[in-house]
């Protein structure tokens, strides 16, 4: 073993100008710019995955519990004000906040303009944490007032109107109801199925107009602390409610986001398999010119008696030492770059079609490991392949091989 690593570490550090040094520089370039390309879709796509969630969650919940009902419009059926099961469900160790909620058709009407909208009923109670990432304008809502309502930048430019307005809100009903709201905020989420539903007011506002009694909500909009745990968190609510009431993940409130995510999951896979099979296809021919151009130095050794296995591993640690240094390259490169989008968002995007204004980075160590494991692995297993060329190469033809 000590042997082999004189012999490798002579060959790397020959100062002739062997064809086989420049190999070696365009093996680590391979390297480097396969892993920094891998870590850089890993931070893009968790940067794209949980900005769209979080923009996701400011309009809806990680869960929802409500009765079970026929009814498919927005019209929803009143749940009962049963503190136990508020309770019960607020103190489950994975749950951050379980908010009161309603549901509400309505037309809102300014000076010049009219729209179709769904108003959602909030408690005074409630997690404004990721409703708050999207405010551009104004603040959330007074729970000391029931008089307010937010829109989003969509609908306050079709209404034509702004912070401080005053617009009317017509309730579809018989009869039917209407009522003077102040706009206190504007939020932009860039979620345009979103945008253009809903608007935000008082709970109270909505259960008054609805003759709901004793605390009468929607559903609950329950928000987790850890999203991984959300099978276990919904087992959990289905024990907890009776069997008149039905827990709906996010997942199966909004499935044509989330399969939008496997999607990209799907293709970011693709990518990295191409990457790496051009990595490897790179890493081999290196390897094998470097065999060839070591031709003598491996007859000579075959002819003092070196078994196979210990030229092979000559050259298998030189394969590591490219890769190595190619893993250190490339993650410089990618951790620099990531940085700098990060920092300054160079790179813009068309929020209408990406739903943000720049490509997002997300920061996941795990997954810089997991990357540089991966291709160290990966990359060297396939390298030994060309090494088995060297059980070919007969002593005395190696030693009349001339360059």
């Amino acid at each position: 073993m000590k042997i082999s690593y004189f012999i490798a570490n002579r060959i790397r550090n020959s100062r002739g100008q062997s064809f086989s040094r420049v190999i070696v520089r365009v093996g680590i370039l391979s390297v480097a710019i396969t892993v920094s390309v891998i870590v850089l879709s890993f931070f893009v796509l968790l940067g794209f995955k949980n900005t769209i969630k979080e923009k996701l969650f400011s309009q809806t919940s990680h869960i929802q519990v409500s009765k079970i009902t026929l009814n498919r419009s927005f019209e929803e059926t009143p749940v009962p004000n049963n503190s136990d099961y508020f309770k019960q469900a607020a103190a489950l160790p994975g749950v951050k906040s379980v908010n009161r909620v309603a549901y509400k058709s309505v037309i809102l009407k300014s000076e010049e303009e009219i729209s179709g909208v769904v108003m959602k009923g909030v408690d005074a109670d409630y997690d404004w944490t990721e409703f708050e990432k999207n405010l551009t304008e104004g603040r959330v809502l007074n729970p000391d007032s029931a008089n307010e309502i937010i829109l989003s930048t969509k609908i306050a430019g079709l209404l034509n109107t702004g912070v401080g307005e005053s617009i009317y809100v017509y309730f579809i009903q018989d009869p039917p109801r209407a009522r003077k709201l102040t706009v206190v905020g504007i939020y932009d989420t860039h979620v345009e199925e979103l945008d253009q539903l809903y608007t935000l007011t008082h709970l109270s506002l909505i259960q008054r107009i609805n003759l709901w009694e004793n605390g009468e909500y929607g559903h609950l909009d329950i928000y987790l602390k850890d999203l991984n745990r959300v099978a276990e968190v919904k087992s959990q609510l289905l024990d907890i409610f009776p069997q008149d009431y039905k827990v709906t993940l996010i997942e199966e409130l909004l499935p044509h986001f989330f399969e939008w995510f496997k999607f990209l999951d799907r293709n970011i896979v693709m990518i990295i398999v191409l990457i790496m099979i051009v990595a490897a296809f790179n890493m081999i021919s290196v390897l094998l010119i470097m065999i060839m151009e070591r031709t003598p130095m491996i007859g000579l050794l075959k002819s003092l008696g070196a078994p196979g296995k210990q030229i092979r591993r000559i050259f298998l640690i030189n394969s590591s030492w490219i890769i190595f240094y190619g893993l250190l390259l490339g993650n410089v490169l990618a951790l620099l770059l990531a940085f700098v989008q990060w920092k300054f968002q160079l790179i813009r995007l068309d929020a209408q079609n990406y739903y943000m204004n720049y490509v997002p980075i997300e920061w996941s160590w795990l997954a810089v490991a997991g990357v540089n494991a991966g291709v160290f692995i990966l990359v060297l297993l396939v390298t030994v392949l060309p090494t088995f060329s060297i059980t070919r190469i007969s002593p005395v033809k190696a030693l009349k091989y001339k360059d």
